[in-house]
């Protein structure tokens, strides 16, 4: 797939190239494949938790979300979003089913993709992807979700949920930086990403 860093010239999501590029990976056979398989690892893992106090606990789907988002791109990722809360749902069911999580699990796999398709992923692009992910969705959708299924208002989830993600956003960041900083190259090597810095081959 990737044979030189010029692969690297259609980062931009402004451009009518990147979304070309990223429509045509729903007909790429192996891009789909990895999809299934990184919705069957976040499955796998959305029951494995590092629990750090009350209602604080270290995930790691969002790890195997990023870089499976990285390699095919927006529009597989929606649907990559789409398969892993329906399917996570029937697996692992945690009260009733709620078409808003839907859309977030979509929407985080979206913008995932958005900052680390055919991008050098750079720590500032970390950060500003998983805090993105943390603040649109985690904190402003899940809080209407939570309202509007519970009893209290939206500023009180708001909040909660606010001081949760800021909160968590450091050891997010640090994992995923660790996590994307070891895979890249070896995506690389294997045609699955661009290469990331001059020196690699």
């Amino acid at each position: 797939m990737y044979k030189d860093p010029a692969s690297l010239t259609v980062a931009s999501p402004f451009t009518r190239g990147y979304w070309h590029t990223a429509a045509r990976e729903l007909k790429n056979l192996r891009m789909l494949t990895l999809a299934a398989i990184v919705v069957a690892l976040r499955i796998v893992l959305g029951g494995v938790r590092i629990p750090l106090g009350d209602n604080l606990n270290i995930f790691f789907g969002y790890l195997i979300n990023s870089l499976g988002s990285a390699i095919y791109g927006p529009v597989v990722a929606l649907l990559s979003g789409f398969a892993t809360d329906i399917l996570g749902y029937f697996v692992r069911p945690d009260g009733p089913f709620f078409p808003g999580y839907v859309l977030s699990t979509m929407l985080g796999s979206f913008f995932y993709a958005l900052f680390f398709y055919r991008a050098r992923i750079t720590l500032p692009r970390i950060i500003g992807a998983k805090l993105t992910v943390n603040l649109l969705v985690n904190v402003g959708l899940g809080a209407m979700w939570s309202a509007i299924q519970f009893s209290k208002g939206y500023y009180y989830y708001l909040v909660k949920s606010l001081t949760k993600n800021i909160g968590m956003l450091p050891i997010e960041v640090f994992l995923l930086w660790l996590f994307l900083r070891a895979m890249a190259p070896v995506c690389a090597r294997n045609g699955l990403l661009p290469r990331q810095g001059k020196g690699e081959k």
